[in-house]
């Protein structure tokens, strides 16, 4: 992995290098209005003009102001600001500077030098509009004198080209070139000068430069012819050389000058000046001792301003016709360390964006350090620590890379520094903090902080109501991370969800559209839905979180009888005989909560008249049974109050009245139906038609079944004809047998035989061996004889009627909980019985529990 890091490295270097190589040179003139034409640097370059704006197309000076732009559109590079040359470069001979062109996609850099030609813009000038020469009239013919030297801030052709002087007997020019290329003029005496016959002369010198069109200036040179001077001063040496260090203090000592004068007194006295022609430069930098002739600083000697001063100084000694001499002092400026290396960035791109990929220009940095030799060779570097690298595809230019990917979540800024160092001795460095922020892009998807939430909310709630609140959360930032809440559609009871619940987007805060009610709902007590958070980055993405709502429920319903005792309007009587045992089975009031839990569990109560204690009933199942024996100051009628109440908060109740009428003999009683008041009106012809119909079908149904049970015991046991008259046997206990020649058939009653059900089930003939089940009155019952173990019966038939299931209570799942258990009867099945029928002979209710007894008892 580092070999193919280092592969990728090596081949990032050398297409660097490669988009250096190919550099651009442009000419320009100074003083060019905005938007003049300098080239087209994408035609030169051979780039597409069209793709410039993707490829992040720019240029970048290492000046302060931006001289020269390009237009994105053409790629026509085109001045962008004034260019005055005399400030950019001063009076250097050759004035340039470099762009550095930068396009991304992929990388590549150039070099572009743009050089800055001259115009003739300024004037020659002179520093006074006139000046005074005095000259002895003794000087010989072929005698120097030197003038004033004019400036001109042009170079080349456009700066001075010659001095002119006007017409004169005695006086012609010499024009002398300095050794950086300027010039000066020196007056020569043609022909002897006469104090007597002309005391002054006045001339005018013209400086012109080489423009197109020239430019010029010019001064006054009054000369005043003095008395001969025998003698002039000396110097020890024409010309001089000296080396000076810079940056050294103020009134150090350059050179020491000597003239000498062979006159005596003032005529050998001698004064020490600077040149007409000596620069103004010069005069600034330096002074001269007239008495010592000491050449002193007098401000700062820079290298990195000039390298070289060429200092010119007159003698003159103080006597009346005094003639000066002159003499050139060449200083040579020796460069120290005394710079510190500058950085300049010159583009930055920050923000980046965080999946930029490696190599991806960040900066680009250019180094300057004036100084000259080691003293201005500069090395830059940057932490080891952050994910960047610096490249230097040529001197004094680098450029800030990405090295790895970046994760603004894992950090969202660096500080870069950046250490530019020379080689000088002691090296003098310099750092630049550059701060790179990463830019977010949408790269983490919303997170909620848990993957599912359960809400618990009550029944019967007030519509609109929040009910919870979900919130998510984003890494990223700004845009990127604004989330909206949404419910995702579902069907919920072939209903949408939107019906049900809502979200606030921008909160998340949950509402019910509508009030629940946990009956209506018991199908589907715990439903779900699911909620999206979704982010504003492009393109957006999002999450989902599954909320999972229970309905609980709340004590809003009354308990309810179950008939027969809930017909509105019914008479509910009972009888039972006076001669009934304590714990006799009067009758069962069964009442349902359509709440749950708590809220459903029932208890029964019973309220008697004032001055009795005859009846009790179970407060779980509400039976209603005698305390105690019947007594002849008991009344013979009684009139119960029963209440019902489930156990929820606040607890609600419901009431039922039963009147017991005591008999003397349960035989007299004949079954009767409940007288139950019906309006006259209510029934039609259509509903007599209706009921007629129905009892036919049944008929019809009753027999066909009874044909199919007749031929399946006639296949099973060869034929009928075996079978004798019946024989129906009454047993003290209250119950009786049906039996013929060959099987007996035991049938159990409870001890009100009007409210009992009726089971029938064979057993084998004789009767020591068949099984007797009992009814006490606890309604239980118990096993005396076990059937044998071989011989098995054709059929057995059980009758349920309305009774059974009203006495003998029958779970959800088919199982009696008090008649013949489940158990007993599919042992019977299993072991004796060919065939099992159960005859249904109550609808309703009643039959939707048969057919899960019958279910149960099938398997």
């Amino acid at each position: 992995k580092f070999f193919s890091w280092l592969t990728g490295l090596f081949s990032l270097v050398l297409s660097l290098l490669d988009s250096v190589l190919p550099q651009l040179r442009y000419t320009v003139h100074e003083e060019l209005e905005h938007g003049a034409f300098v080239g087209n640097i994408a035609e030169d370059l051979g780039l597409d003009a069209n793709k410039l704006s993707t490829r992040r197309f720019r240029t970048v000076s290492a000046s302060k102001k931006q001289y020269l732009e390009v237009n994105l559109e053409n790629g026509v590079l085109f001045v962008n600001d004034r260019i005055d040359r005399e400030q950019l470069c001063e009076q250097s001979p050759y004035c340039s500077f470099h762009l550095q062109v930068v396009i991304e996609n992929p990388l590549e850099l150039y070099i572009v030098e743009v050089e800055i030609l001259d115009v003739n813009d300024n004037s020659p000038s002179f520093p006074w509009g006139e000046f005074n020469l005095n000259i002895s009239e003794s000087a010989i013919p072929g005698s120097r004198f030197s003038l004033e030297s004019a400036q001109d801030l042009d170079v080349g052709d456009n700066s001075l080209r010659s001095y002119l002087l006007s017409v004169n007997e005695h006086f012609v020019l010499d024009i002398q070139t300095r050794s950086d290329g300027s010039k000066f003029a020196e007056l020569i005496l043609e022909s002897p000068l006469d104090r007597e016959q002309q005391k002054t002369h006045q001339m005018v010198l013209t400086a012109v430069d080489g423009g197109l069109p020239e430019r010029s200036s010019t001064t006054q040179i009054n000369i005043v012819v003095l008395d001969a001077n025998d003698n002039a001063p000396v110097f020890d040496q024409n010309f001089y050389k000296v080396r000076l260090v810079e940056n050294v203090p103020e009134g150090t000592v350059v050179i020491k000058l000597n003239a000498s004068d062979l006159d005596e007194g003032s005529n050998g006295e001698i004064a020490y000046t600077f040149s007409g022609h000596a620069p103004m430069k010069v005069r600034e930098l330096f002074t001269v001792d007239s008495l010592t002739g000491e050449i002193k600083v007098k401000g700062l000697v820079d290298y990195e301003k000039a390298r070289m001063h060429e200092i010119y100084v007159q003698a003159k000694d103080k006597g009346p016709s005094a003639v000066a001499v002159h003499c050139r002092v060449l200083v040579s400026v020796v460069d120290v360390n005394d710079n510190l290396p500058e950085v300049i960035l010159t583009s930055v791109s920050t923000p980046v964006r965080e999946d930029a990929p490696p190599g991806t220009v960040i900066a680009v940095i250019s180094v300057m350090d004036p100084d000259s030799g080691e003293n201005g060779n500069v090395h830059c570097e940057i932490p080891h620590h952050v994910p960047f690298q610096l490249y230097s595809p040529f001197k004094n230019h680098y450029t800030l890379v990405t090295s790895d990917f970046l994760d603004r979540e894992t950090v969202s800024e660096y500080n870069v520094t950046i250490t530019a160092r020379d080689m000088g001795s002691p090296p003098l460095f310099t750092k630049k903090s550059l701060l790179v922020q990463v830019y977010d892009i949408n790269d983490n998807v919303p997170w909620f902080k848990q993957p599912s939430y359960t809400v618990y909310l009550t029944e019967n709630n007030a519509p609109g109501a929040s009910v919870f609140t979900v919130t998510a959360q984003d890494a990223d930032v700004d845009q990127n991370s604004y989330l909206s809440y949404s419910i995702l559609e579902s069907v919920i009871q072939a209903m949408p969800v939107s019906t049900y619940m809502s979200i606030n987007s921008d909160n998340g805060n949950i509402y019910a559209l509508r009030s629940f009610d946990h009956e209506e709902l018991r199908k589907i007590q715990h439903w779900h839905f699911q909620v999206q958070a979704t982010d504003s980055g492009v393109p957006p993405v999002s999450s989902n979180v599954t909320i999972n709502m229970f309905i609980l429920d709340e004590n809003d319903n009354r308990p309810v009888f179950l008939p027969p005792y809930s017909e509105p309007g019914s008479v509910n009587t009972e009888n039972t005989p006076y001669s009934a045992e304590a714990g006799y089975f009067v009758a069962k009031i069964r009442a349902v909560d359509a709440d749950s839990g708590y809220n459903a569990l029932l208890s029964y109560y019973l309220t008697e008249p004032k001055g009795t204690n005859l009846f009790r009933i179970g407060n779980s199942n509400g039976e209603i049974r005698t305390k105690r024996r019947m007594s002849d100051n008991d009344l013979k009628s009684h009139q119960l109050c029963v209440l019902v109440s489930d156990h929820g908060e606040p607890s609600l109740s419901a009431t039922v009245t039963v009147d017991v009428v005591v008999v003397e003999s349960m035989d007299d009683v004949r079954p009767s139906l409940r007288q139950v008041p019906i309006k006259e009106d209510s029934f039609s012809d259509l509903n007599l038609y209706l009921l007629i119909a129905i009892v036919s079908v049944s008929v019809i149904f009753l027999l066909s079944l009874i044909g199919l049970i007749a031929a399946k015991c006639y296949r099973t046991d060869g034929s009928f004809r075996g079978y004798s008259a019946p024989v129906v046997t009454t047993h003290p206990d209250g119950s009786w047998s049906y039996s013929k020649s060959t099987q007996q058939y035991d049938v159990c009653f409870s001890s009100d035989t009007l409210k009992s059900d009726v089971v029938v089930f064979p057993s084998p003939f004789p009767p020591a061996d068949a099984e007797l089940i009992s009814i006490n009155e606890g309604d239980t019952f118990t096993r005396t004889q076990t059937l044998p173990s071989t011989g098995k019966v054709s059929a057995l038939i059980i009758f349920w009627t309305a009774s059974f299931g009203k006495n003998k209570r029958v779970q959800d799942d088919g199982t009696v909980l008090d008649c013949i258990s489940v158990l007993d009867v599919a042992l019977l099945s299993a072991r004796h019985v060919g065939t099992c029928y159960v005859f249904c002979l109550r609808g309703g209710e009643s039959r939707n529990s048969c057919w899960k007894f019958s279910q149960r008892l099938g398997s």
